[in-house]
Parts: structure tokens; sequence; C-alpha cells
């Protein structure tokens, strides 16, 4: 152990003295202190560092972890130097400023970082037991991140809860089956091409809500047959589609005729509205939805992204591999196409229908050998059937 005193030595701050504390923890760990000393005389100086060290050692490593903010004084910091920094999209923005004003402030907003242990979190977990499990996971989600990050920044030593997210069941996907396809399109036609070129981008491109905002004509390559999907809208912020990467789409045959006639100069995007000239928000979107079902006889839900489930349902219907989907839709993981790839009630009925014919060809001999090779399923298919519903 060892204090010495030196003169202290910095441009533009008045001199007096530097304390240099030297000296090993318990456990062996070295630690050394250099620090101004509040005194101005040398001997001062020096007193001052050997009670300095005799505190250190007597109190411990927690000494030097300052006090830790509470939640509502580190959430300006998390949000401006994590979030906003890793330049997070104005969505996942917004959403977190939410749900640390509505859900984590009212809360935890007096308590500090390091108060809130495993208890506290079973007790926000029972006081959020009204809401849906997904919403209360992405409240335990900002939590989780927003201590990770003062443990990386120092803030605190260590996370001061281990937090387990609820089990979420899976979603049920809804999509069209082929013939309300049809309907949906026929109804579309007979309101105007605007909706047409709508509903086939989402249920022939699988184009997500945004993604049809923010296509631009320039996206559209006729002589190629594919569309481009390099950005995404969502309430006026522009971004990279979800992913974080641009994807390639081909044209169906009725897709590539659509946005063929539906050339105009209006603007750039491809969805525009002709009167006093605004653009086309998610909002409109909706209510041509809304509209569209109504003239088409289907339940109105006024959900746009079922157009995408159907979509992806199709593709899985056809037997198209799952990789494929995933690419042509933009998944990050192919979990995620899994959730989209449906088996619609037909599909499952006719694989019930292979049991009967097997059990028909064993009485006459046969088994599965029997099935002529059109009626089989392929590879691919067995895989998803073994998955049963989902896919």
């Amino acid at each position: 152990m060892s204090v010495k005193v030196r003169k202290y030595k910095r441009r533009g701050e008045e001199n007096g003295f530097e304390v240099d504390i030297a000296f090993k923890w318990p456990d062996g760990e070295l630690y050394r202190e250099r620090v101004k000393s509040p005194v101005s005389s040398k001997t001062g100086a020096r007193s001052w560092g050997e009670q300095r060290q005799l505190e250190l050692l007597k109190r411990g490593k927690e000494l030097l972890v300052p006090r830790a903010p509470t939640l509502a004084e580190f959430a300006p910091r998390y949000l401006d130097e994590h979030v906003k920094a890793n330049r997070q999209k104005p969505s996942t923005i917004i959403q977190k400023e939410r749900i640390l004003e509505f859900y984590l402030k009212p809360r935890f907003g007096q308590m500090r970082l390091d108060q809130i242990d495993d208890a506290a979190v079973q007790r926000l977990k029972a006081q959020l037991v009204d809401r849906k499990p997904k919403t209360v996971n992405n409240v335990l989600v900002v939590l989780n991140t927003m201590l990770k990050a003062a443990v990386k920044w120092r803030v605190l030593r260590q996370l001061p809860a281990t937090i387990e997210l609820l089990r979420v069941p899976p979603t049920t996907m809804h999509f069209y089956e082929p013939h309300e396809f049809e309907l949906l399109v026929a109804a579309a036609q007979r309101i105007d091409h605007q909706h047409l070129v709508f509903v086939l981008l989402g249920g022939e491109a699988g184009l997500r809500c945004g993604e049809i905002l923010a296509l631009e004509q320039s996206d559209v390559d006729l002589s190629r047959g594919v569309l481009h999907v390099r950005r995404s809208e969502w309430e006026g912020h522009v971004t990279v589609p979800k992913g974080g990467r641009a994807r390639q789409v081909n044209m169906t045959a009725r897709l590539k005729d659509a946005l063929q006639n539906n050339r105009h100069l209006c603007g750039d995007r491809v969805l525009w509205r002709a009167e006093k000239e605004l653009k086309v928000t998610q909002v409109l979107l909706a209510k041509w939805m809304s509209r569209i079902q109504r003239r088409a006889g289907l339940k109105v839900t006024g959900g746009i992204h079922i157009l995408r489930h159907t979509f992806c349902s199709r593709l899985a219907m056809a037997g198209a591999p799952a990789k494929a989907i995933q690419e042509l839709a933009g998944h990050q993981t192919l979990s995620t196409t899994q959730r989209y790839m449906h088996l619609s009630p037909a599909a499952k009925s006719a694989a019930i229908q292979l049991l009967e014919t097997a059990a028909l060809g064993s009485e006459n001999g046969g088994g599965l050998e029997a099935l002529s090779p059109p009626t089989r399923f392929s590879k691919h298919s067995d895989s998803l059937l073994s998955r049963g519903d989902r896919i």
C-alpha cells in the first residue's frame, strides 16, 4: 500500500497536489486511484489520501460504484444513446417512448435502477395481468435492454434482476382461400384501378402496408417483371424495409398488367390520390380494404396484413420451398416464414384422404406404394404435414 503526493500539473487549472493511491484488495486485485486533493497543502493532501485509502479498504469495492440513477433519470439517456444512437426504426423509437411513459415510469420512475429486483419485476407482471402477453413482453424487453445498457455503461455493476418473458401462444394467421381472394380481386377491379393494384401488391407480391405506401414507379421493372422493395413508410417516416434490407419480388402476369396500366404523372409513388394531390396513407388503405371486403361480400376486418398472409399461405399450399417464401416475403428467419406457411382446411382434407386411399390400397394388397406418383406428397409436403398447423 502506498500514498504518494506530487504537484498537480494540468493546463488551465489552479496549482495543487495530486494524490496517488495504490493498494491491493483482499481478493488480490490491484487498485490505483489518482485524483486532485481537495486540500491545498502537501501535508493535508497526504493526510486526505491516507484517509481515503482507509475508507476504501473499510467499505470495499461498492464505494467505487456511484449512486444508481432512478429510471426516470436514466430514461432520456437510454433513448438518446441507445435507441436513437443505434438508428432504430421510427416506429420502434415511438413504441419504446410510449412504453416508458405509460408502463415503466408510473411504476418504477422514482426507483433507482439497482432497486428493480426480481420481486419488482414480478409485481410489474401482476399489475399488467389484464394486458396481452405480447404487450407485457414488449414492456419487459424495454426494461431489460435499459438495465443491460446501464451495466454496459458502468452505471450498474451487475443486472439487478433476471427478466423472464411470458409464454406467448402461437397466433392464428388468417388468410383468404383462393376463391375468396378472387372475389376480393374482382371487387377491387369494380371500384377502380388503384384498389386493384393495392390488392395485388399485397396478395400476389406479399408487400407490407408500409412497403406498398413507399413503392415508387421507378421500383417497378416491367421489362424484367420484378418489383424492387427498397423502402417502407410509417406515419410519414421513410426507412428501409423491415429486416433492414431490400429485396426483389417477381410479378405475376396479372400484377404486371395492372402496374403497366397504372402509369401516371401524379408523382413518384405507385399509389396516389387524385383529390387534393394528397399522399395515400395507412388509414386510407384500411378504408380501401374495408370497402373492397364489403363489395366482395367478405367479413370486414379493415386489416391489411391478411393480404400478405394470403400471399405466403398460397405459396405454401402450392408447394413452394420455405426458403423461397422467406426470400420473397423478406423474413429475417425461417421460423417467421413457418408461422405464415399455413395449410388450408381443404389441403388438410386432401391429406386425410390419402390415408383413406392407403387403407383401400392395403385391402387390395397394396399400401402406400399403391398410390400413383401424381397423388403422393413431395418430400417438402411431407415435412410440412408432420408439423401440423404450425408451418
